[in-house]
């Protein structure tokens, strides 16, 4: 009888502790459920203002590179009126709500919102998929543009930007590092930031690293943005990125966009640019492929001082100055080459 109790004891303190071990594993399970539940419906929001209900207007498709610094009223204004007074969307990695009263104060809107994601995880959200596709205006905020590569690439929010793109037609824009990853080609700064002495010295500098396809915007392809451009002397870098461009695919013409800052560049549903702000904006395109692009060797690109030719426009209140990404054939104002690693100008 003893015996018999005995193994009856152990086996009721066996029964319990596999109970237990079960109720826990359950409870692991529900909880992670849980985790994953909240990480697919959170939109990662930071602040809205306004009317927090969906609603739908007519939008037409607009593109706005800006060059960083101070924000360019007259250009988010012309997002604004393109959006149709609908839900204009802040994307960014980092920083705070600044822009939602900006802009809710800068013109008719049903609503601005700033999400923040700073994640893989977090752009894997399909809450914020949905949110994105609900937007009638997109900013991209400045920040660093590795980021942004590193944590929205093939997620459902480069996802949902290319549906705004293609199929919706919304405006889009961005800013210093949000305007650096809506050209075809981007410089990604994965590596750090290269100066145009390092890449002219060294067109294959480890610094410099490319993003392609992160976005496929119309007019923009085979083209290369830059930001901050003469406050921080990046003309010579980004002719570096464009001979590193040309010389692996010699037979394709490369474009390179230059925007001051308190400058932007406004392109219209039909691939007309017009210069808003106060400084400038460059249009270059490759005219041969450079003479000397190769690793630790310091870039030549002559072509009898035509490597590319160059038209700038100045930035005004109104865009009264415009230049076509269709043909890109404008007559140049300048042309920029390369000489044994010096950046040189021919008027």
């Amino acid at each position: 009888m003893y015996r018999t109790m005995k193994l009856s004891f152990h086996r009721i303190c066996w029964l319990n502790a596999l109970a237990f071990s079960a109720f826990q594993t359950a409870g692991c399970q529900e909880q992670s459920k849980e985790t994953v539940t909240q990480s697919t419906n959170q939109t990662y929001s930071i602040g809205l203002l306004g009317d927090k209900n969906d609603i739908t207007t007519t939008t037409s498709l607009g593109i706005v590179l800006m060059g960083g610094s101070t924000d360019v009223d007259e250009a988010m204004e012309w997002m604004i009126e393109k959006s149709g007074g609908g839900d204009f969307l802040i994307l960014r990695a980092s920083g705070s709500v600044g822009y939602n009263s900006y802009l809710y104060n800068l013109g008719e809107l049903n609503s601005v919102e700033t999400l923040l994601i700073d994640s893989k995880t977090k752009a894997q959200s399909e809450a914020v998929g949905k949110r994105i596709r609900e937007a009638e205006a997109v900013f991209i905020a400045g920040g660093d543009q590795a980021n942004y590569i590193n944590f929205w690439s093939d997620t459902e929010v480069s996802r949902a930007l290319q549906y705004l793109i293609s199929e919706k037609k919304i405006p889009i824009g961005g800013t210093s590092a949000g305007c650096a990853v809506l050209s075809h080609w981007i410089y990604d700064a994965k590596n750090g930031s290269v100066v145009s002495d390092e890449a002219l010295a060294n067109p294959f500098n480890s610094k410099i690293s490319f993003t392609n396809n992160f976005l496929s915007i119309p007019f923009l392809s085979n083209t290369l943005a830059d930001q901050h451009y003469s406050q921080r002397g990046r003309r010579g870098r980004q002719v570096a990125f464009l001979a590193l461009l040309k010389k692996e695919n010699s037979e394709e013409d490369f474009y390179g966009i230059g925007v001051d800052e308190k400058t932007a560049v406004c392109i219209d549903e039909n691939g007309l640019a017009k210069v808003l702000g106060t400084n400038k904006a460059f249009f270059m395109k490759t005219l041969s492929s450079p003479e000397i692009c190769l690793p630790n060797q310091l870039l030549h690109w002559y072509n009898n001082q035509q490597a590319l030719s160059v038209k700038i426009l100045n930035g005004t209140a109104t865009g009264t100055h415009t230049f076509s990404l269709t043909d890109w054939t404008t007559d140049a104002d300048e042309y920029w080459y390369v000489e044994e690693g010096v950046f040189k100008i021919k008027n």
